[in-house]
């Protein structure tokens, strides 16, 4: 990873995992948390999602399902040309899947906003394996963008030159492909269990996608043990440009169908 001077304070401070550099943003005391929903059109649901924010307001324990947050619920968003970071969870999860760093990164100058993505989110799981997810996952984060931008009423606190990604698993697979890289599906079937439904969908090129939502918009991106780690190929890869993070886990590896090949 190679971090140029040009890229920004914001950009370190990311990256590097939220050090305590010193940027021209608000200190803030606490996260403040609001929740949204981004907008049904005539193609794609409505999302729901959580949004985290540096605010001054002292914290306090919230309750949302079974996972508890430390955070000022509708808070006033503190400070101004604020770097915005989206976050995508793995399969099966939710928006508030990694409150922690969200919280942390809220406390630390950055406007954080997570989804629960349709696709493999929450009771109904019915769709979470087949292809569809490979086009509907960064479809729904560039959506996310799009309302943080254009539609969210904190977004005149927003720098929209200064935006950067987080993703887990599926999560990272949904990174890759928003800062450029284009997924070989059928070289994923090596680690696809056979006669499963997205196995026979990608095997017969039944229903796959003809093309990828790419976001260049995103100037950084923090991956965690990128789902189908083999369809990002070399040549996949090459239209990668901005910095990356990536992350690995104690027992990810090829044979999980976790890392990528990227060129030396």
């Amino acid at each position: 990873m190679l971090i140029r001077a040009t890229d920004g304070a914001w950009l370190l401070k990311f990256l590097i995992g939220t050090a305590p550099l010193c940027l021209s943003v608000a200190t803030a005391q606490a996260a403040g948390l609001q929740f949204i929903e981004v907008p049904a059109d005539a193609n794609e649901p409505v999302i729901n999602g959580a949004v985290w924010y540096p605010c001054t307001a002292p914290v306090s324990q919230l309750k949302i399902g079974l996972t508890r947050l430390e955070a000022a619920k509708d808070c006033p968003v503190a400070g101004s040309a604020l770097p915005l970071i989206v976050v995508s969870h793995g399969y099966g999860g939710n928006r508030t899947g990694h409150h922690d760093t969200a919280e942390m990164l809220a406390n630390a100058g950055f406007v954080v906003a997570a989804i629960n993505h349709p696709i493999d989110s929450g009771p109904d799981m019915n769709r979470a394996d087949t292809v569809s997810m490979f086009a509907e996952r960064p479809r729904d984060t560039k959506r996310l963008i799009d309302y943080m931008l254009d539609r969210w009423p904190d977004r005149a606190k927003l720098d929209a030159s200064k935006i950067g990604f987080f993703g887990f698993s599926r999560g990272g697979y949904t990174g890759l492909v928003l800062i450029g890289a284009n997924p070989d599906l059928h070289a994923g079937l090596v680690l696809l269990p056979p006669n499963t439904p997205i196995y026979n969908q990608i095997y017969s090129n039944a229903d796959l996608p003809s093309s990828f939502t790419h976001d260049r918009r995103i100037q950084a991106a923090v991956i965690a043990d990128p789902a189908f780690g083999p369809m990002f190929t070399r040549a996949s890869l090459r239209a990668v440009t901005v910095p990356v993070q990536l992350w690995a886990s104690q027992w990810s590896g090829e044979d999980k169908g976790i890392g990528v090949t990227a060129d030396p």
